[in-house]
């Protein structure tokens, strides 16, 4: 059942699996804030049963571009996408949040972004898979306090998996 996040009234609907259910519902609210002033666009969260598509399609993703594999799993699901961006975000029980930014076409001239961010909410330990292989940064949020993040670029053209060989 997808849900549409508040960033005035922070609540851990659909977090409630992780023990960093509040370091998780303060991010996922700092985001909602974010899409919100940037994109002018509501940020919703959905269940994986309902992504579970984008779930498959970033997993292969995360395998093929890095050989990342995790073992705690996704909890809950947020897309936004329009006619330039796909951007899903994945919320992990362990209080990891990886997300795909994924232009669908480059601005002035440039090729398009595309990557995976990695953020780890205040508490939560950095995955086995990820031990060793990034550095992070540490910064600080209103909403949700001490928060640590790495990102790698996207080599591959992932156009054909996402979206099917529609047009962009």
């Amino acid at each position: 059942m997808s849900d549409v996040v508040d960033f005035k009234i922070v609540s851990d609907s659909g977090l409630t699996d992780s023990s960093l259910s509040a370091s998780l519902a303060g991010f996922r609210a700092g985001k909602a804030k974010y899409f919100s002033r940037k994109y002018h666009s509501q940020y919703v969260s959905f269940s994986p049963d309902e992504k579970k598509r984008e779930i498959s399609h970033f997993n292969q993703i995360l395998v093929e571009e890095r050989q990342l594999i995790f073992d705690s799993p996704i909890i809950a699901v947020a897309l936004y996408e329009d006619a330039d961006v796909f951007w899903p975000e994945f919320y992990y029980q362990n209080g990891m949040v990886l997300n795909l930014l994924y232009e669908k076409h480059g601005q002035d001239g440039k090729n398009p972004k595309r990557a995976v961010g990695i953020v780890l909410v205040e508490g939560a330990e950095i995955p086995d898979a990820l031990v060793g292989k990034f550095k992070f940064a540490h910064q600080r949020s209103k909403l949700a306090g001490d928060v640590r993040g790495t990102y790698f670029v996207v080599k591959q053209n992932w156009d054909e998996l996402l979206f099917g060989g529609k047009n962009l």
